[in-house]
């Protein structure tokens, strides 16, 4: 058993299940290697990290004391033990979240003089599913490259310096590859050559921050292709937090400000900022002149979250159906660590299991032909938080399906307040779901991450919010929207594509981000707009939509996008 008060819950569950459970379940396997039998691990440390990390381990530094590790599985009990480590996570997979929008959000007056705003001096960096370099939208007139570097994590070769997966490409690559010479006059053009934006995700989200007909238009690129070759193709959170990395210290080897969009997501956590994804995007937004903007997700109407307040002495039942030919399936039940009360499950064939008990390795449950693991979690140094994870893991190929319960019997409740989530719609079917959902609280993270934009979307043609948009609690988050459905961006192998999305809401936000930074630093009327500053401007300059009186609410944060409204003294 390792030490559960310096590892995450999922990763001392994926520990204690077999190889077989973790192939079955997806989730319990992101982050191992079975070849090699390794793990791919996000540390927070203090001190000599060296002094805690043995020879046969593989480390990537990130800034402000994190880290990427790879380790043998050996080896993490070990690791554990070092007091130079403070907490250990495995990665998550993330998931997507797509001139009308430039004009619904009052960008067109700051865009013409006096002002002139377009991104100049300003980097403008999207880490996503790659970009397609030979577009025109990322192009000068003279047919050169806009993108001053490109990371593609997922060809290996030449990774930038520090790093050890992918390749970097300078503009000097890119424009080399564009003049059409032929053949590859060095290795990393031939790579190069091999990058491509399979789902155009990537491209489209550029296309609105910065491209040639998007928001800043004249802002030079950084791209990140997140990801590795492997089979599953999704990227990790390994990869967005080296990404992220890179893409500051680019801007400050470049001595330039950023404004970065993240339009990637997932549903696992506690969605109060205590993950380490979360915590490093914090600590680094607070680095440089930067700006970071994240999309809200997609889960609003998703029905994969619902929450509610156990009384003394009543026994509450939260039902879920599991559509027909599910791979995968997993629920988070997350409480507050002084609440005590009994956890039972439901099998649609009514099989009852449980009560859950704290303190043990993983238990294992036989319900029809779903074996379901339980890991009953402890509050980590990061949150007060108590979660309990189920894993559902077919027997043959597919869930159980049927309608599920999970019955809540109060033993000593405090407080009371529970939150459930299941897996984003993007990996589960529609007719998987909470059969009594909440849209509260379905932020998909990290754009629960307290100092990032989190940007949501509306339908600028309707002038009303979308409902599949990802809401907060309490009115902190999302930030704001932007237009976020039926957008005309760039689309791979040249010309354009409709697209809906938080996805393509972001971008939006960010090229605006970028306006802003522009006419505070490189313009000189406020050489400290960056960061919160700017959050704080395009917040007060958000403009109501006619459903809501009360702002900041959960749908819309403080209102549509509006720069005109959000330069201070114009």
């Amino acid at each position: 058993m390792t030490d559960d008060q310096k590892i995450e819950n999922q990763l001392n569950l994926a520990l204690e299940a077999t190889e077989e459970e973790r192939r079955k379940s997806v989730v319990l396997e992101t982050g191992y290697d079975p070849r090699e039998k390794t793990w791919e691990l996000i540390v927070k440390y203090s001190g000599d990290l060296d002094a805690a990390v043995p020879d046969a381990v593989r480390v990537t530094r990130l800034v402000n004391e994190y880290a990427i590790l790879v380790v043998p599985e050996s080896l993490i009990e070990s690791l554990a033990q070092s007091p130079e480590i403070e907490y250990i996570e495995k990665p998550k997979r993330l998931f997507f979240a797509r001139t009308e929008g430039k004009r619904a959000s009052c960008m067109t007056p700051v865009q013409r003089p006096p002002l002139s705003l377009s991104g100049r001096g300003i980097l403008v960096a999207v880490l996503d599913s790659g970009v397609d370099y030979r577009h025109e939208e990322f192009r000068n007139p003279d047919g050169s490259s806009r993108i001053l570097a490109y990371w593609d994590q997922s060809i290996p070769g030449n990774p930038p310096e520090g790093y050890y997966i992918g390749s970097e490409f300078t503009r000097e690559q890119i424009d080399a590859v564009l003049a059409g010479d032929g053949e590859a006059v060095s290795q990393g053009e031939e790579g190069l050559r091999e990058s491509r934006d399979l789902s155009g995700h990537g491209t489209g989200v550029l296309a609105i921050a910065a491209g040639n007909q998007g928001v800043a238009y004249e802002s030079d690129i950084l791209a990140v292709k997140l990801g590795t070759p492997r089979e599953d193709g999704f990227p990790r959170t390994t990869e967005l937090m080296q990404g992220l990395d890179y893409v500051i210290r680019k801007a400050q080897e470049y001595r330039m400000p950023v404004a970065v969009n993240i339009s990637f997501g997932n549903t696992y956590g506690s969605h109060t900022g205590s993950s380490l994804l979360e915590t490093y995007i914090d600590d680094v937004s607070a680095l440089w002149k930067s700006v970071i903007c994240v999309g809200s997700g997609n889960e609003g109407a998703g029905g994969g979250h619902t929450s509610g307040r156990l009384q003394n002495g009543r026994t509450e039942n939260v039902e879920f159906t599991v559509g027909s030919y599910e791979l995968v399936m997993n629920l988070q039940v997350w409480k507050n660590y002084e609440d005590v009360f009994d956890i039972y499950l439901v099998h649609p064939n009514g099989i009852s299991v449980g009560p859950f008990y704290e303190g043990t390795p993983v238990q294992r449950y036989r319900m029809g032909n779903t074996e379901v693991l339980v890991y009953f979690g402890a509050p980590s140094p990061y949150s007060v938080n108590q979660e309990i994870y189920l894993d559902f893991i077919p027997e043959n190929e597919y869930v159980d399906s049927g309608i599920w319960s999970i019955r809540l019997v109060p033993r000593r409740i405090v407080e009371g307040t529970y939150q459930m989530w299941m897996p984003g719609s993007s990996v589960v079917g529609a007719d998987t779901r909470f059969l009594n959902p909440v849209e509260a609280n379905t932020l998909t993270i990290p754009s629960t991450a307290q100092k990032v934009i989190t940007v949501g979307a509306y339908r600028a043609s309707a002038d009303a919010y979308a409902d599949f948009s990802g809401r907060g609690e309490n009115g902190r988050k999302p930030s704001l929207v932007a237009p976020g459905t039926n957008i005309l961006t760039a689309a791979p192998g040249g010309g354009y594509v409709r697209q809906t999305g938080t996805s393509f809401a972001t971008p939006f936000v960010t090229g605006a981000a970028a306006l802003l930074m522009q006419h505070g630093i490189t313009d000189g009327n406020d050489p400290y707009l960056y960061g919160e500053k700017v959050k704080a401007y395009l917040q007060r300059g958000a403009q109501p939509l006619p459903a809501f009186r009360e702002y900041p609410n959960t749908a819309v944060g403080w209102g549509k996008l509006c720069v005109e409204k959000s330069i201070p003294n114009l």
